[in-house]
């Protein structure tokens, strides 16, 4: 029975999760939409979306691990993990990073796409490790 409660909460927590991806890359897609008519720029809404989840997720394993409710490396049955990991899964979105990183490619928008794949990629996993770090300094 604690198996299926904790798959129900990392799904309900990852419906949580895509809801305010969706919401927060609407504002920002809005925000940018005439530059995106003009044929420019990035896909901010799904940049900031996979930079700010990335950051957290590095926050929050780092708490997990060193911080007021740590107890070592957790494992994937830890309702905490469980929890935090269903929310920031849902919130973040490689798939449709990936996604739009081929749409730039086929427009034939080298630089676009060449920058928003090494964004995707790399700046990501350096936010993970800036917020665990962060979560290390925070915790003590």
């Amino acid at each position: 029975m604690n198996e299926l409660l904790l798959h129900l909460l990392a799904a309900f927590a990852a419906g949580i999760g895509a809801v305010c991806r969706f919401l927060l890359d609407g504002v920002i897609s809005a925000a940018v939409a005439k530059r995106a008519a003009e044929g420019g720029g990035l896909p901010w809404g799904t940049l900031a979306v996979n930079l700010s989840g990335s950051l957290a997720i590095g926050v929050v394993a780092g708490l997990l691990v060193t911080g007021p409710i740590s107890g070592g490396l957790p494992t994937v049955d830890s309702w905490p993990l469980a929890g935090a990991l269903g929310l920031l899964g849902g919130y973040t979105t490689f798939s449709t990073a990936s996604y739009q990183t081929v749409r730039l490619v086929r427009e034939r928008r080298w630089v676009a796409a060449v920058a928003n794949g090494l964004v995707q990629l790399v700046v990501t996993v350096a936010l993970v490790g800036l917020g665990w770090w962060l979560a290390e300094m925070i915790a003590g």
